[in-house]
């Protein structure tokens, strides 16, 4: 029973090295090839770690690193905000605008770190801990467009008035963070967002992506 039971909790080990060490998640047939295990085995040992939150899956099938993960460690999140909260504070004050650090959590984009701007007279109230769902708003849809991005694409998503009438978004996915899915971006009361704010959000999302490596 001892052997057995370690060979479960190391082949489960193995599938968070697996899914930490690619951005678009891996098949159950991806994953038992690369165990070498059959399917029902890898169907058994997903559904334990999903009841952990360890990891989810996408509606494509896809197994992906769960923020099961970072809720492993309580100071974890503390840490991520910690080293977003340098870039957020800039493209806050620079934009004037509500900036966000979003991460993935199963189907909803989940805020973990907000920073609002210091000088303007009115702005969007965003707290950490909102969600939303991901096909909804600019922080979750810049992040399903990670998943399919074109080389010439701009990096950047812009809404308007998904989350909130009269609110306009702009974020960019998190790009190289190992395990991790998320976006910087920012939002603001306006009917359009002005040009330059999406290549300042790819600027802020590659800082952090930097800081979180």
């Amino acid at each position: 029973m001892t052997a057995e039971t370690s060979q479960t909790l190391d082949r489960g080990l193995r599938v968070l090295k697996l899914l930490a060490d690619t951005d678009h998640g891996l098949t159950v047939t991806e994953l038992s090839n690369k165990l070498g295990v059959n399917r029902t085995v890898v169907y058994r040992l997903l559904a334990t770690l999903e009841q952990h939150a360890l990891v989810r899956r996408d509606l494509g099938g896809r197994a992906r690193v769960g923020l099961g993960v970072l809720r492993l460690g309580r100071q974890v999140h503390p840490l991520v905000r910690e080293a977003a909260l340098p870039a957020l504070r800039s493209l806050a004050e620079d934009i004037g605008a509500t900036a966000h650090l979003t991460l993935v959590d199963g189907s909803d984009a989940l805020a973990v770190a907000v920073v609002e701007p210091t000088w303007t007279d009115y702005h969007v109230a965003y707290r950490a801990g909102f969600r939303h769902p991901l096909d909804r708003g600019a922080a979750g849809r810049a992040i399903l467009a990670a998943r399919h991005r074109v080389a010439d694409e701009p990096g950047y998503t812009l809404t308007q008035g998904e989350l909130e009438a009269g609110a306009s978004g702009a974020a960019a996915p998190l790009l190289g963070v190992t395990g991790v899915e998320g976006s910087v971006g920012v939002v603001m009361l306006a009917d359009a967002v002005p040009e330059r704010v999406g290549p300042r959000v790819v600027d802020a999302a590659r800082e952090v992506a930097e800081a979180l490596r």
